[in-house]
């Protein structure tokens, strides 16, 4: 896996965002099963509770357009530190497999690799019974 293009494709998202709030700018990319990749920037609105963070942005990209099988998911912030996912976040990459590797990266493109399941372990399921 080239998490180095992931990388370059989430900083590239990142640039999009609609940040008017928080000016904290967020870009993810998706790899999905068939290789194609899935970008997406983080949108504000005034109802923060109602805003979209990049990596959820990234999976109704590729979800609207029929893809429901990823790979892995890269999420780059204008920060030293590693840019983790939310807590809703890893639980909306969690609908689509606990094993996606999730490649959290730096504004300088170092990063560090986790499967989902190390990052969020008990994950909710809706049982239907």
């Amino acid at each position: 896996m080239d998490y180095e293009a992931l990388i370059r494709a989430a900083l590239a998202a990142k640039k999009h965002a609609y940040i008017p709030y928080s000016q904290f700018p967020v870009g993810a990319a998706l790899l999905t099963k068939t290789g194609k990749i899935y970008t997406g920037c983080n949108v504000e609105i005034g109802s923060l509770g109602l805003t979209l963070c990049a990596e959820r942005t990234a999976i109704v990209k590729a979800v609207s357009e029929g893809e429901r099988e990823f790979t892995a998911i890269c999420c780059v912030a204008d920060t030293e530190d590693y840019c983790r996912p939310c807590g809703a976040c890893r639980q909306f990459i969690a609908e689509f497999g606990l094993d996606i590797q999730v490649i959290m990266a730096n504004k300088e493109g170092k990063y560090e690799t986790a499967k989902l399941s190390q990052l969020l372990p008990k994950t909710f399921q809706f049982s239907k019974e």
